[in-house]
């Protein structure tokens, strides 16, 4: 049985002409224990479908089955319970609180569940020592590098002990050194057991997940598993076809190019390839320039 089953899943907001369709008829099976790394440009609709995994919203139409329980219609309330006793949340702000120690924020999660503060701090002090922030417990969040606050945020996600952690461009803020500390801090949870859902801009980090999604207008248009340590091949000429694209460019536009990218066969030429790539890079030029029209 899938930990998370949608099934014609759709988020509108608005209303009558000022209608915005954010999420359209979307289904999507995950197995317990995948790291799934979600792509998209930005406005694909990546966010709104974390939020709806994540009980942070409810869908406009469709169906939610989390551990084969229908929650897409749970009262607010509800919703909370289900998201604390089930989710982690990683996310690129960090989102700690300024005048509580590390230690603090991460315990916080528990006194939602009613422990007591003994106890709390304890299990707090154990998952710091896990992703080695044990010397800073009782350093204020404006004490810690970018790379520590972020590592101090999987602590906060894993504090309860969730079955699914959903992470929210957990590298967007670091340097390249810490953003190799903190995938690997995640890759150590998923090989723990746990199911990793991972947005990202950065086609890099793709090797970190045995599942790559590519969204598009709202809509999953790519869904490729990938062995684990490896960049999947359309994401590599996706990237071999921006390399000339300033940075903006390119983290905007890499899933529409692996969208309209053929599929080349291995016999052309480098000369052929070369063609391929360059009409890739116009046929995505030109959708974005009618979609802004």
């Amino acid at each position: 049985m899938p930990v998370i089953q949608i099934e014609e899943l759709s988020k509108l907001y608005g209303f009558g002409d000022a209608t915005t369709v954010a999420l359209d008829d979307v289904s999507l099976s995950i197995e317990k224990g995948e790291f799934i790394a979600v792509m998209g440009p930005s406005g694909s609709g990546k966010t709104t479908l974390m939020n709806i995994l994540g009980l942070l919203d409810k869908p406009t139409h469709g169906a939610y089955r989390l551990n084969g329980k229908d929650v897409s219609k749970l009262t607010k309330n509800k919703r909370a319970k289900v998201r604390r006793d089930n989710i982690g949340f990683i996310f690129q702000s960090f989102n700690m609180l300024s005048k509580l120690s590390v230690i603090e924020n991460v315990a916080l999660p528990l006194a939602y569940k009613g422990m007591g503060q003994t106890k709390r701090l304890k299990t707090a002090d154990r998952v710091l020592n896990q992703v080695g922030l044990s010397d800073r417990d009782s350093y204020l969040p404006s004490q810690l590098s970018g790379g520590q606050l972020q590592r101090a945020a999987i602590a906060r996600a894993l504090v309860n002990n969730p079955s699914i952690i959903i992470a929210d461009e957990p590298t967007g803020n670091l340097d390249s050194v810490s953003a190799r500390v903190v995938m690997e801090l995640l890759s150590d949870v998923h090989k723990l057991g746990n199911t990793v859902i991972m947005v990202t801009h950065n086609p890099s980090l793709t090797r970190y997940a045995d599942r790559i999604i590519y969204m598009l207008d709202g809509t999953i248009v790519y869904d490729e598993a990938s062995a684990v340590g490896e960049i999947p091949t359309r994401v590599q000429r996706a990237i071999t076809a921006l390399r000339k694209s300033d940075d903006d460019e390119k983290l905007a536009n890499v899933s529409a190019i692996m969208e309209t990218i053929p599929e080349l066969d291995g016999k052309q030429g480098p000369k052929e390839k070369r063609k391929a790539l360059k009409k890739a890079r116009k046929n995505a030029k030109k959708k974005r320039k009618t979609k802004k029209d």
